[in-house]
């Protein structure tokens, strides 16, 4: 992709997203992550009701009057993005490929962070990681990760989410917001995602094609695996081959969520056949709810 065609469709993500972030996702993106903790706001003078153990006795003996500490939840957050970039991102049966909308969805996610002051980092991985962004604050610097999203051409085209998550926790030592992008078609992840959930708030979002999950009867059919290069010739219009095929992606998709279901992550699925910010929406009241 040129320079300048990479320019024009981050411009247009860009105008996408941070509508949709202004007008509906910014109060709910506050609401819902937590910062690192707490942190000392003030001193103030004691009144009637205040809890003693916040009494700060080094001013109170100072003043000679009561004075508390006042504490405030530290707001700050590192937001980590973690990208899957294998082969299998390379394909969309529908308006667009699943790499694109993996990209709009970062798009969307790093411009709420930034508006509540977050820093936001990218990982990029295939069977390796391949691309480390460290987390900084700023639109110029969100604006660089979403170039990095749409741009970089990945060496691997296998997936290895364990070694990704490793990385990340000998990379990101303080308590992150992880999205996990990718589709997922990868196994023996679920240690190491239920270790990374331990020590961050990852949220796993789920990229699919329709196409994945059953083929229309259209006769011979040439299916390729992006990631290991295997070609076969397939009728689809044989009514068992095409049973198979969905049996085959229903018992993949049960795979997955059994194993997001016990690392205990949240999880966002989107689709390159349905818009997307319903399932934002959808997931941003599902914390909400859990928080109050």
């Amino acid at each position: 992709m040129l320079p300048s065609e990479v320019m024009r469709q981050v411009r247009r993500i860009q105008i996408r997203t941070s509508r949709m972030v202004n007008e509906f996702l910014s109060g709910q993106y506050e609401s819902i992550f937590k910062g690192q903790g707490i942190e000392f706001k003030e001193v103030r003078s004691y009144v009637p009701g205040d809890d003693i153990r916040a009494i700060d006795w080094n001013v109170t003996a100072r003043t000679g009057e009561p004075h508390v500490k006042v504490m405030a939840e530290e707001r700050e957050l590192t937001v980590m993005l973690l990208v899957d970039m294998s082969g299998s991102g390379r394909f969309g049966s529908v308006n667009r490929l699943k790499n694109e909308l993996a990209a709009e969805l970062c798009a969307v996610l790093a411009f709420a962070a930034i508006q509540n002051n977050d820093k936001v980092g990218l990982m990029i991985f295939t069977d390796r990681v391949e691309l480390y962004v460290p987390p900084q604050k700023g639109r110029k610097h969100v604006l660089r990760v979403i170039r990095e999203v749409l741009c970089h051409e990945p060496k691997g085209k296998g997936t290895d989410i364990a070694s990704a998550l490793h990385y990340l926790n000998n990379v990101v030592r303080r308590r992150a917001v992880v999205f996990l992008v990718s589709d997922f078609m990868d196994d023996n992840y679920a240690d190491a995602l239920r270790i990374c959930n331990r020590r961050h708030d990852v949220i796993a979002a789920t990229v699919t094609d329709p196409r994945e999950e059953e083929l229309p009867p259209v006769g011979l059919v040439n299916l390729r695996d992006a990631e290991t290069g295997t070609e076969v010739l397939v009728n689809t219009r044989n009514a068992a081959f095409r049973r198979a095929y969905a049996g085959e992606a229903e018992t993949a998709r049960r795979t997955r969520d059994e194993n997001l279901r016990k690392a205990r992550v949240d999880v966002m699925n989107v689709r390159t056949d349905t818009p997307y910010v319903n399932e934002i929406h959808r997931f941003f009241r599902m914390r909400e709810r859990r928080m109050r």
